[in-house]
This record gives C-alpha cells, sequence and structure tokens, in this order.
C-alpha cells in the first residue's frame, strides 16, 4: 500500500476533483456504544484529515457532502448537535486552510441555517477566497433535485425578462445556472460505509463520474483508504460514453 506522499510522488494520474458522501458516523458511534454525537464529531476529525491528504495528494477539487436537505428530518437533537459542530469546526477548518492554502466555499441553501451560522460559513468562504491550492467544497443544505429546482427557477427568470429564449437553453446553460457553476464535475466519487446509493448527490454533475463504495465507515476513512480508492480509480477505463477504437 502507498502513503499519500509516495502516490503523489510517482506521478500518477490523480483524480481532479473527489465527492465523498461522509457515510457511517452514526454507526461507527453505535458499535462503540457512543452518542451519535461523538460519532459525528470523529468524522468532523476525520474530514480534517482527508482534507490535507487530499490537498497534498494534488488534488484541486473535493466536495464533501455534509448535511443534505433530509438531514433535518432527523431528531431535534442531532440536528442541533451537528450545526454546534459545524458553528465549533469551522474556525478549526478556517485555520487548516489558510496553513495549506485551500480555498473554501459552499454549495446548496444556506438560509435555513441561523444566521450565526450563516455567517461564519460566508466568513470563511469570503477569508479563503484568494487561496490558490485545493478547492474544498461543503455541500450543506444540499440536495440535487433542490439545486435543479433553483437553477430551472433561475432559468426561467431570466426568459422572463427577455435575457434567454427557451431554445437557447442548453447543457452548458443549466450547467451554469447550478451551485456548481465554475467547478468541473467529479471524476470520482466516494461513498462510505458500503451503502451503494446517491442520496440526491450531484445528480447532475455525476453523469459520467466513477463510484466506489468502500465498506469503510466515515470515521475510520485514512491516508491508507484514500490512496487505495485512487489505485482503483486509475484502473478505471473512462470512456465518457465513447469506446476505445479496436486494438487499443
Amino acid at each position: 500500500m502507498h502513503t499519500i506522499d509516495e502516490a503523489a510522488a510517482a506521478g500518477r494520474k490523480i483524480p481532479r476533483h473527489i465527492a465523498i458522501i461522509l457515510d457511517g458516523n452514526g454507526r461507527w458511534a453505535k458499535k462503540r456504544g457512543l452518542p451519535r454525537a461523538l460519532g459525528h464529531k470523529a468524522g468532523c476529525e476525520a474530514l480534517e484529515r482527508t482534507v490535507e491528504d487530499c490537498a497534498r495528494l494534488g488534488v484541486e477539487f473535493l466536495t464533501v457532502y455534509a448535511f443534505s436537505t433530509e438531514n433535518w428530518k432527523r431528531s431535534q437533537e442531532e440536528v442541533s448537535a451537528l450545526m454546534q459542530l459545524f458553528a465549533f469546526y469551522i474556525p478549526r477548518l478556517r485555520k487548516r486552510a489558510m496553513a495549506n492554502d485551500i480555498r473554501v466555499t459552499a454549495i446548496g441553501d444556506e438560509s435555513r441555517f441561523a444566521p450565526e451560522l450563516a455567517r461564519m460559513l460566508d466568513e470563511l468562504v469570503r477569508d479563503t477566497a484568494e487561496n490558490k491550492g485545493m478547492t474544498l467544497v461543503m455541500a450543506l443544505n444540499y440536495g440535487a433535485r433542490d439545486e435543479l429546482r433553483r437553477a430551472a427557477v433561475r432559468l426561467a427568470a431570466q426568459v422572463q425578462r427577455g435575457e434567454l429564449l427557451p431554445e437557447e437553453i442548453t447543457e452548458e446553460t443549466i450547467a451554469q445556472a447550478l451551485d456548481t457553476a465554475g467547478i468541473p464535475d467529479p471524476d470520482l466519487l466516494i461513498r462510505t460505509s458500503g451503502e451503494q446509493r446517491l442520496s440526491n448527490f450531484l445528480l447532475w454533475q455525476s453523469a459520467y463520474t466513477e463510484f466506489l463504495f468502500p465498506e469503510v465507515l466515515w470515521p475510520d476513512f485514512t491516508a491508507e483508504t484514500l490512496t487505495a480508492c485512487i489505485e482503483a480509480y486509475q484502473k478505471r477505463d473512462r470512456r465518457f460514453g465513447g469506446r476505445k477504437e479496436a486494438g487499443s
């Protein structure tokens, strides 16, 4: 098994954009007889490690599914604990982002967050905007169907104002109306815990993404797990709907 630094030094093709569904915090805690909140705390610590590992490896974009539009359906106790964790980790994330030249941005609808938390997120994005290294995309109160709905509203408003004709709406026009405008589609999407579904994450953007579903629970995700996922990705034959020529 290669380490992160060895993989980078080897010069092998690294995915430009990795997306991760951070799954398994609750099960990790349950296995240890701990409250779910401690599972989420361990998940935040795994995220901190993984952000630095990806930046060191040369990944250009890392998108993490941190809180979905459906997560509001969880118990009030768990949602409150998650909001408190976000508030606690945002300053830590800012420190790590500045130390590693990481730009942080967010996708999703932050209007449902408490004003103080929304302010902290906005400041994190603003303070790291000039960093030149990896871009960390935080999917917060994000759902792909909601993203597509909001994109449709934006395009409809442009049509209504006479700025756009219906027949001028192309795939590129739609892509530019999404939260991820300007961000390349993921090359590799990882969902931990072995679950094999997208759960309303990056539905448009993942049309030609490679998927991996390691059994490891998110808090146990390590540099070695990341390296194994990248090595598996490197063995894939990405044809984007085409096929190789005979004999190639």
